[in-house]
C-alpha cells in the first residue's frame, strides 16, 4: 500500500506564505515525478506546481514568481512554498506522486488534500 500525507494547510492572510508538506509512505521502491494541485468549490482542479525525479520544475502561469516546489527523495517528501497569498488561492490542495511499487509497476497516487483559506 501507498500512502500520501499532506499537511501544512490552514487559516492565512494575505500577503502571508504558507508551506505545504507532503510525505509518502508504503511499499514505494522509487517516485518519479510529484507535484501539487488544488481545486476551489466550482472550480477545476488544476495544476499549481510539478517537480520531476530528476529536479525539473513545473509551474502554473497564476503562481509563477511567488511559489516555488522542492523534494527530499531521502524523506519521500515534496513541499510547496507559496509568498503573496490571495484570496483566489483559497483551495484544497492535493498532492500527486507518481510511485514505483514492488510487484505492481508505477501508480499514480492522491493525497487526502488539505485546505488552504486566505482572509482577513
Amino acid at each position: 500500500q501507498v500512502q500520501l500525507v499532506e499537511s501544512g494547510g490552514g487559516l492565512l492572510q494575505p500577503g502571508g506564505s504558507l508551506r505545504l508538506s507532503c510525505a509518502a509512505s508504503g511499499s514505494i521502491v522509487s517516485i518519479g515525478g510529484m507535484g501539487w494541485y488544488r481545486q476551489a468549490p466550482g472550480k477545476e482542479r488544476e495544476l499549481v506546481a510539478a517537480i520531476a525525479s530528476g529536479g525539473s520544475t513545473n509551474y502554473a502561469d497564476s503562481v509563477k514568481g511567488r511559489t516555488f516546489i522542492s523534494r527530499d527523495n531521502a524523506k519521500n517528501t515534496v513541499y510547496l512554498q507559496m509568498n503573496s497569498l490571495k484570496s483566489e488561492d483559497t483551495a484544497i490542495y492535493y498532492c500527486n506522486a507518481d510511485c514505483l511499487v514492488l510487484g505492481r509497476g508505477y501508480l499514480e497516487v492522491w493525497g487526502q488534500g488539505t485546505l488552504v483559506t486566505v482572509s482577513s
